[in-house]
């Protein structure tokens, strides 16, 4: 998996596990994330470091290197949202 569709995919789960404390499957799906972040792409830190108005903010480091990544809210959010409107996941 590429490193920018793994990150894309923690950040996402990342908020749902977030908005769904409850739900273990986020959580696991998460982790694996995770897992693929640190063991194929050498990320040591990963940190959904904050939200405002329009971007969500992820710094991690990778090869020693600390960076900063910028996603619209709107797409970071949408796997949340999706979730939160279909009455088969409420």
């Amino acid at each position: 998996m590429r490193f920018e569709d793994a990150l894309f995919n923690w950040l996402q789960i990342q908020i749902v596990a977030d908005g769904r404390p409850d739900d273990n499957a986020a959580k696991e799906t998460r982790d694996f994330f995770v897992q693929i972040l640190t063991e194929d792409h050498g990320v040591t830190e990963l940190l959904l470091l904050k939200t405002d108005e329009t971007m969500v903010h992820v710094k991690y480091v990778r090869e020693g290197r600390s960076k900063l990544q910028l996603y619209p809210r709107e797409s970071a959010e949408q796997l949340l949202s999706d979730i939160r409107s279909n009455p088969k996941y409420n």
